[in-house]
Parts: C-alpha cells; sequence; structure tokens
C-alpha cells in the first residue's frame, strides 16, 4: 500500500482528490491531509510516507516554495494542479509526475506505476548505503560518509576544516578548498563527526579544532588554516577554551 499525503490550500480540492485517488486505486492509502502548508512541513520533517500529492498555486507560498522548505525528501512527490505551465519546473523539483486537475483515471494510473519504481529504488538504494556503511564504520573509523548529488561519498574527517549552516542545508569546507552542500542540517551533521576534535563554536558552524590557525580573542572569533575567519558565539566561549 501506498502511503500518501495530500496538501492543497482549498478543502474541496483535497476531498475531490482523495475521493479520485482511493476511487480509481486501491493502492493508494492517503494519511494526512493539509490547507495550511507550514503544518505539512511540520509533519513532512517528522513522519515517513510513499508520496505527495502537492498543489503548486497556494496563498501563503507555492508549491516549489514548500518543497525547498523540507528537510526530508524521501518520497515521491506528484505535483497536482490545474494550470499546465509549470510541467518544466516541476521536473526541475525532482517531482516524478504532474497531473492535471480534475485526474483522469489512466493519467493516475500511471502515476502510481512510477511511484511504485521510484520507491523500489529508494529501498535498493538504501540496502546498499547501509551495506557501505557497516563496512566503513568496521575497516575505517577515522571516515564519515557524506550524501550529497545522489552520491556516499567517504571523507576522511581529518580533511574537514569546518561546516557552515544554510538553512536545512550545510556546507562542508575541506583542506584543499573543496565544498560539499549536503541535505542535513547541522545539528545532524554534529552527531556524525568525531566529537573529540569537532565542536560547534557557533549555531551556524563546526570547526575542526586541529585546523585552528589563530584564536583572536578581542574580536571573538578564529582564523582556520583556510584563513576563513569563523566567529565563537559567547555562550560557547568557555566550552570553547576547554576543548583547546
Amino acid at each position: 500500500m501506498i502511503k500518501a499525503v495530500i496538501v492543497d490550500d482549498e478543502p474541496k480540492a483535497i476531498q475531490s482528490l482523495s475521493w479520485e485517488l482511493t476511487t480509481f486505486s486501491s493502492e493508494i492509502e492517503i494519511i494526512k491531509t493539509f490547507s495550511n502548508p507550514e503544518d505539512a512541513i511540520e509533519y513532512l520533517d517528522n513522519h515517513s510516507l510513499d508520496c505527495l500529492f502537492l498543489d503548486i498555486q497556494m496563498p501563503t507560498m507555492d508549491g516549489f516554495q514548500f518543497l525547498e522548505r523540507l528537510s526530508n525528501t524521501d518520497f515521491a512527490v506528484v505535483i497536482t494542479t490545474a494550470y499546465n505551465e509549470y510541467a518544466i519546473k516541476a521536473l526541475k523539483h525532482e517531482a516524478i509526475d504532474y497531473l492535471l486537475k480534475p485526474i483522469d483515471s489512466d493519467d493516475l494510473q500511471d502515476t502510481i506505476a512510477k511511484i511504485k519504481k521510484h520507491n523500489s529504488r529508494l529501498v535498493n538504494s538504501s540496502k546498499i548505503e547501509e551495506v557501505l556503511l557497516n563496512f566503513n564504520s568496521k575497516f575505517d573509523k577515522k571516515k564519515i560518509s557524506i550524501n550529497t548529488d545522489g552520491k556516499l561519498i567517504f571523507v576522511d574527517a581529518d580533511t574537514i576544516v569546518f561546516v557552515e549552516s544554510e538553512g536545512n542545508y550545510s556546507t562542508i569546507v575541506m583542506d584543499d578548498g573543496q565544498k560539499l552542500v549536503i541535505t542535513k542540517k547541522l545539528k545532524e551533521v554534529n552527531t556524525i563527526l568525531p566529537e573529540h576534535y569537532f565542536f560547534r563554536i557557533h549555531n551556524s558552524y563546526i570547526i575542526n579544532l586541529n585546523k585552528i590557525k589563530e584564536f583572536i580573542k578581542n574580536e571573538g572569533y578564529v582564523v582556520m588554516e583556510t584563513n576563513h575567519k569563523i566567529p565563537v558565539a559567547r555562550q560557547r566561549k568557555t566550552d570553547f577554551l576547554e576543548k583547546l
């Protein structure tokens, strides 16, 4: 059974889509519906599902802005709208399909097939990732795994200079100048880094203590080996000095 969530600002549209989905298919279970995008974001960031049916035109934020706000998108996204001019943009946001209202039963069956295919790929990918992670944790304690651009990269923690928060994303800066952008919040990144030499020095930064070149006490920042200046949060200063 495909567990689905519907997000649409019009209750009548939700009712209509729910009827169409359950009438045309016995494979979809609607576990939640939302007319308020903010409530939907909070739910989706904390619950698992297989598919999101998302309306594009909503007053407080459009569907594409909604997708950018999500910290977790491990599910199929199907755009639903009465207008066909958003098709290309929907594909760019990695939606697996695009349904025009009112929904045609044949189109829906095609969409369900795409959802199944998408979720099958996710399951297989997760199994492979689990095997790789287990292998890495057993044989190389210094390396951490990073998901980025559809790839699982193994990085030597010693080569990380600092990590910067970018909202629901984080940018990892390496000692060779390379930058890796990942879809993890800073607090999530903090849990996978070796705690004995990484320190969250600021709400927006985690630094590698071994990569500090200078600590400018009067101005409250550190200079890293890459010459980046990282602020030291006042409330974290005491803990930071104890770490040095």
